[in-house]
């Protein structure tokens, strides 16, 4: 590998999330035989929310140890010895709960290829072993969006994670690894510690020049994180992009100030444009200060140029002091729930609509409308915590065929007693087939009531949250 640090790391990604493209990884690393088209750093980006969900259920299941995303190792047996021999130093998140638990098993298939890379382990995100002592540390754990306590919820946390920055992996680099799994960080963050780590750039937020450079490096991250999305994945004029049956993985091309030039291999499908980098750039932002632990970026700072055939710089990007909080994604098992949907044709929807609810659950259309899930239970005859009714109106008058005369009428019933959401509301629906509107049927046989998980996000102080690393299970210190 080139370490020469006046040159821009290139930095690839090749998952935007846990089940993306299995092939990635080996498209990317294949792809980047020549000098010219060489990368540095293989990244990508498995977690989101709902994966800590399923990655705590994945543990209940198979064990301590187990709750990582499996779909890493097998990208891994695709190119991991390729990587060692070309220098590519490889960052991933797919450690999610149990970071540790993925290198050992990253080690064992090593092992039987006969590689012997040097694994690093970036974790300290993981709260729920804190979690009473950062609540005696004063610490109220209020729900971002609602304000609510924990106990004021009646929630139990089942994950607990602190969003860390990039400063673990590039301690990681810095130390020899060839391979870097977190838990929690940001998903900038898996750009931010690769560039900071080949540009020996300082987390000092007292000097400006560090703030702008990793202000540009988060979003360069923010950039590709999503893998395709910045080549033309999701983009509403998708009818301007070539070969989007299979778009390329993004690359950030970093360089020493933080700019960056975003790309991908040439010969892929998909679209580099200053298009594409704005809608991915656009994606999942709130205010033009966009706040990561190592620096907040300025997004109203931003400058975009094509500067060649799916090249596109970012630049001129400045950078503020983090915020003292860290934030916190936590998630907990709310209960089940069960849902049925209705279709309605013809003529009068409301009525039949409303003839329907008011048959199954005691409850007419407008109250469906104006209540509460809660309110509505309670109102209904049905014997549980929550009662939705979505009433989709989509069917037309004087319609040409069948289907564009129908409406739907969607009923979601939750509790924490699956009991209550089983037959008793399955039984309530299909009762009703022959004795309501005319045409009455479901898009589908009633199912079993499936558990639901709930999002808690909130913050902790910066200094309650410690990051650990080892390389090879040495801590270092």
């Amino acid at each position: 590998m080139n370490t020469d640090t006046r040159r821009p790391v290139r930095i690839a990604n090749v998952s935007g999330f846990f089940g993306d493209r299995l092939s990635a990884a080996r498209e990317m690393v294949e792809g980047s035989a020549s000098s010219e088209d060489a990368i540095d750093v293989l990244t990508g980006d498995w977690l989101a929310e709902l994966t800590m969900l399923i990655l705590a259920r994945q543990r209940m299941k198979h064990g301590a140890g187990s709750g990582y995303a499996r779909t890493f190792l097998t990208q891994m047996e695709h190119v991991l010895g390729t990587c060692l021999d070309r220098g590519i130093r490889v960052v991933s998140n797919a450690g999610g709960l149990d970071p540790q638990g993925c290198a050992d098993s990253l080690r064992e298939k090593a092992d039987a290829l006969g590689l012997r890379p040097r694994i690093a382990v970036v974790t300290g995100d993981d709260l729920m072993g804190d979690l009473d002592n950062l609540r005696a540390a004063g610490e109220q754990l209020r729900n971002l969006d609602t304000g609510e306590t924990l106990d004021e919820a009646g929630a139990h946390l089942l994950t607990a994670n602190a969003y860390l920055g990039g400063e673990g992996i590039t301690r990681a680099l810095a130390a020899g690894a060839d391979v870097v799994i977190t838990g929690r960080v940001t998903d900038a963050a898996l750009v931010v510690g690769p560039a900071a780590w080949w540009h020996d750039w300082s987390y000092d937020p007292a000097d400006q020049g560090n703030l702008d450079a990793l202000a540009g490096a988060i979003v360069a991250g923010h950039a590709i994180e999503c893998g395709t999305q910045v080549t033309g994945g999701n983009y509403s004029f998708f009818t301007e992009v070539p070969g989007l049956e299979h778009p390329g993985f993004p690359i950030a091309e970093v360089a020493r100030d933080g700019s960056s030039v975003i790309t991908k291999h040439q010969e892929t499908g998909g679209l580099v444009s200053v298009g594409t980098v704005t809608a991915q750039l656009l994606y999942e932002i709130g205010a033009p200060a966009y706040a990561n632990p190592d620096a907040i970026a300025l997004f109203d700072t931003i400058t975009l140029d094509e500067v060649g055939v799916n090249r596109v710089s970012i630049s001129g990007v400045r950078g503020a002091a983090p915020p003292s909080m860290l934030k916190v994604a936590g998630t907990y098992l709310g209960g089940f729930r069960n849902s049925l949907s209705l279709v309605i044709t013809g003529l009068e929807p409301d009525a039949k609509a409303d003839l329907v609810l008011r048959t199954i659950a005691g409850v007419g259309l407008a109250e469906a409308q104006r209540l509460s899930p809660g309110d509505l239970a309670a109102a209904s005859i049905l014997e549980v915590a929550e009662l939705i009714v979505a009433w989709d109106r989509t069917g037309v008058l004087d319609a040409p065929d069948t289907a564009s005369a129908q409406s739907h009428l969607r009923l979601t019933v939750r509790d924490t007693d699956p009991k209550k959401i089983g037959k008793p509301f399955t039984a309530a629906v299909v009762e009703s087939a022959l004795a309501t509107y005319p045409g009455m049927f479901p898009t589908t046989p009633p199912a079993e009531p499936a558990p639901y998980g709930v999002y808690w996000p909130t913050t902790v102080q910066r200094g309650h949250v410690a990051t650990h690393v080892t390389v090879d299970g040495e801590v270092l210190r």
